[in-house]
């Protein structure tokens, strides 16, 4: 089953993280695929936020690589940016498979530079800019 939300503009950013969130159910594991500056931190953010984790606690791990947060519930949250990733080994390295098989929910962007390590089970998420400026996110479920 296709699933899309649209999202116009940062106002529309709590409900639909919402909705996403509803409509992803037990899905833990989510990969954001999208150009660079699409919005998937910044729809991560507002996952997070959701969540109850923060407002100050969100940030890209590009850099680090991996973040966590922990949600209102206090359970982790794991949010990953595999952008610098050259090798499939330093993903290795992380203990990836040990964040992946935690049974938390995992945020992952730029997935594409490690996607023979992700489970068959990942939903894959696509975000992508349209004409007016806003942003279609859409998986299959």
């Amino acid at each position: 089953m296709k699933n899309e939300i649209i999202v116009r503009g940062l106002e529309d950013l709590p409900s639909a993280a919402s909705a996403f969130l509803e409509a992803i159910g037990s899905h833990r594991l989510v990969a954001f695929y999208a150009p660079m500056g699409a919005g998937k931190t910044t729809f991560t953010t507002a996952l997070c936020r959701v969540l109850g984790v923060r407002e100050d606690a969100v940030s890209s791990p590009t850099f680090a690589i991996l973040n966590e947060y922990r949600a209102a519930s206090g359970e982790p949250i794991y949010h990953f940016d595999f952008y610098r990733i050259n090798r499939l080994a330093e993903a290795l390295d992380l203990g990836l498979y040990d964040y992946l098989d935690s049974g938390y929910l995992c945020l992952m962007e730029w997935p594409e530079n490690i996607e023979e390590l992700l489970p068959e089970e990942t939903l894959k998420v696509f975000i992508s800019v349209q004409a007016d400026n806003s942003r279609k996110i859409s998986w299959e479920a």
